[in-house]
């Protein structure tokens, strides 16, 4: 049975560290420094099966205007059995996160999962900007 939680002491790191820094795309090479410090000051959900964690997510957020969905996985062998969906309703449905007047994430592949949750691509794209710095840490 799923289960789903906001507890960050149930949190596996080790498992959340490995997929982001070694199987993500858009993660590779993030440190373990970096992915406790993200989850320290993230809403954090995790994804677990008999106490094992199989997924993952979290959301920066100011709780009154704005969100932005990032790091959500669900590992290899658990994909496929509408993991990643009941973890998007867990989100989407979060007593802290209702009211919000915007919501962002990147995405090169889900498409289909987030549009079913009222996700679409830009409203006005030019009037987002953005920093990337190549040789920051991940």
């Amino acid at each position: 049975m799923i289960k789903i939680s906001t507890d960050k002491e149930k949190l596996d790191i080790r498992v959340i560290h490995n997929y982001l820094s070694n199987e993500s795309y858009w993660a590779k090479g993030r440190t373990l420094e970096t992915v406790k410090r993200s989850i320290e000051n993230s809403l954090c959900f995790g994804v677990y099966i008999e106490n094992k964690q199989v997924g993952f997510a979290r959301v920066i957020t100011d709780y009154a205007v704005f969100a932005w969905l990032l790091d959500v996985f669900i590992l290899p062998e658990f994909q496929g059995k509408g993991y990643g969906k009941k973890l998007m309703e867990a989100i989407m449905t979060h007593n802290k996160l209702q009211g919000l007047r915007r919501w962002g994430l990147g995405t090169d592949d889900a498409h289909g999962l987030y549009k079913q949750f009222g996700f679409a691509p830009l409203h006005k794209p030019g009037n987002m900007m953005e920093i990337i710095f190549q040789n920051k840490e991940r």
